[in-house]
């Protein structure tokens, strides 16, 4: 589709802008002023017609020809054209139409210009051209000190109008582009996942891309300055493009591209008469991000760091059945399950919510301690209340101090968010004295990065081991890690065999790759790669929400309602939205 044709010029001071005037006016094809529509009386009076119009309700045309004769800087000029076909389609084959498209837009025009909107002057005259019906435009400042026209303002100029004229097709392309961007979206994660998979039966090893990082790597070791993609030399430079070219040839990315192009490509045919030109990927702004990844993988790899791949880990704990179980009073017990699934149910509405804080609330004034957690969580996550960190260490604390772990634990980790890491080791120590295997991971994790404390691999290896022994599959993938980076390949295979009996497919990745290791941050460089290159290609989504009749991620609601609240929202006004429109279809 070609939509909108936008052609721009200037006429300079003398240079005949009077005659351009006379000629838009009058030349064959211009629809004169008639009797029918506002101009009737002016033109009944008019010795002369013409097909001028304005924001006026009448155009003299000698009158304007003497203003832009006389105009002391430029006055531009402007081609609108539409082919007949759009034109007829969408009601822009008459002066008319045309005139209240401007009339609409003259504010914005004069902004793009940097002309104030009480000094912005035009004219236009509409010509029904056989396959381009089109206007002439002119325009020029009443204040000869205003008045600029950049690249980005003649865009915005077409952009404005053609929102408006394409409006409803538009707002079609648009229904179309989220559904499209939806599934390249799902591509891309699939993608992501299935060269996992590839990697893991060994057909995706990469060893291409593998060596162009260790060549990197030891090239930033002689690199001054910041370790960043703009900082860096161009040889270095043309080292990373090479590895991001190399990961866009996988087919997976190559793909996920091709659609992401073929979109881009659809949607600016709106805007632009040239075809959009299909850069390598990593040459396209939109996917830059990748290349300061590529070079943090490439440090990582040269300062030996170890990564956890722990991203999938699930430790909301809850609390334990018997601290329930040793409350007497059963009603009790009862009022508190019905809050908790209440707030546990992503379908529940805020005023639900809300009661179901109100009732754990006169449980804990009543004497029952285990509401305390889920207070606690409330808080933390803005169920039913507006997020308060201070509020919800508060109330794990209080937990906390009853000796619950799940509540230490949980203690611990907002204490960490919240950089209080000294504070943080003691709740997970505590948990982790109770046998809490998410502590004694966590605990392992900071001794072992020196996160807030003293680096100390060998207290970290006996926190890892004590989560590893309680059954944490991530503290046992860690372990074996560990035991390979110091050549121990027994200890390191024991620990892998007992991460991949849980299912861990990082731990079995090793497994498969045993007879032919190599380092393993080298190893797991191009998997975390993808990794990052499926995340830019959903933050290129236009659509990131979840469509409708799909569940979304309850930490990404949770996240979206602080937003939400952030920017001054009401917590529920979506929910009051889609209960309206059930109402309506009911």
């Amino acid at each position: 589709m070609q939509g909108l044709i936008q052609k721009s010029g200037y006429i300079k001071p003398g240079g005949g802008a009077g005659n351009y005037a006379e000629y838009i006016a009058t030349r064959d094809g211009v629809e004169l002023l008639n009797r029918s529509g506002q101009y009737m009386e002016y033109i009944a009076e008019r010795p002369r017609s013409h097909g001028l119009f304005s924001n006026t309700e009448s155009v003299d045309l000698e009158m304007t020809m003497k203003e832009v004769s006389n105009h002391p800087t430029p006055v531009w000029t402007f081609i609108y054209s539409l082919r007949r076909e759009d034109a007829a389609r969408l009601g822009y084959d008459s002066a008319a139409s045309w005139r209240r498209l401007l009339l609409a837009h003259q504010t914005e025009l004069a902004e793009a210009m940097k002309i104030l909107p009480s000094q912005f002057r035009w004219c236009a005259a509409f010509h029904d051209e056989k396959h381009h019906p089109h206007i002439h435009m002119m325009v020029w400042s009443a204040d000869p000190t205003q008045g600029h026209l950049t690249e980005q303002g003649i865009k915005t100029m077409r952009s404005k109008l053609t929102n408006d004229i394409f409006r409803d097709e538009l707002l079609h392309l648009y229904q179309q582009k989220n559904l499209s961007y939806q599934e390249v979206r799902d591509a891309a994660q699939e993608a992501m996942s299935q060269l996992i998979r590839e990697m893991e039966s060994g057909i995706c090893d990469c060893p291409a891309i593998e060596e162009k990082l260790v060549t990197l790597a030891e090239t930033l070791q002689n690199a001054k300055g910041k370790k960043v993609y703009g900082y860096l030399k161009k040889p270095v430079k043309t080292q990373v493009d090479a590895i991001v070219d190399e990961l866009a040839q996988l087919p997976m990315v190559a793909e996920c591209y091709k659609l992401w192009n073929k979109l881009r490509d659809e949607m600016e045919d709106y805007y632009t008469d040239k075809p959009r030109e299909h850069l390598p990927l990593s040459q396209q702004k939109e996917f830059k991000a990748i290349k300061n990844l590529v070079i943090r993988e490439a440090e990582q790899i040269r300062l030996g760091k170890i990564t956890f791949e722990d991203e999938q880990m699930d430790d909301e704990l809850a609390e334990e059945e018997e601290v329930l179980t040793s409350h007497t009073r059963l009603q009790m017990v009862n009022t508190y399950r019905k809050a908790k699934y209440v707030l546990c149910d992503d379908d529940s509405t805020w005023a639900e919510q809300e009661k179901a804080v109100r009732m754990l609330e006169q449980l804990w004034n009543n004497g029952f301690t285990a509401a305390a957690h889920q207070l606690g969580k409330c808080w933390r996550d803005g169920l039913g209340i507006y997020p308060d960190d201070d509020k919800a260490e508060l109330w794990f604390r209080r937990s906390a101090e009853a000796g619950n772990d799940f509540s230490q634990y949980a203690l611990g980790q907002l204490l960490q968010g919240r950089k209080r890491i000294e504070e943080a080791v003691g709740w997970y120590e505590k948990a982790a004295a109770q046998g809490n295997q998410f502590a004694g991971y966590r605990l392992g994790k900071l001794y072992l990065l020196g996160d807030g404390v003293p680096k100390d691999t060998e207290k970290a290896i006996v926190h890892l081991t004590q989560s590893a022994e309680a059954g944490n599959q991530y503290a046992q993938y860690a372990l074996g890690r560990l035991h390979l980076d110091r050549q121990n390949r027994e200890q390191a295979q024991y620990w892998f065999l007992q991460s991949v009996a849980q299912g861990n497919e990082y731990a079995q990745f090793f497994l498969d790759r045993w007879d032919s290791l190599r380092p393993p941050a080298v190893m797991l460089s191009i998997t975390r790669l993808l990794h990052y290159m499926s995340e830019i290609f959903q933050d290129n989504s236009v659509l990131p929400q979840a469509p409708a009749g799909q569940q979304t991620d309850r930490k990404l609601r949770l996240k979206i309602r602080e937003k939400k609240i952030a920017m001054g929202h009401k917590p529920d006004d979506h929910e009051e939205q889609s209960q309206g429109q059930s109402m309506t279809m009911g």
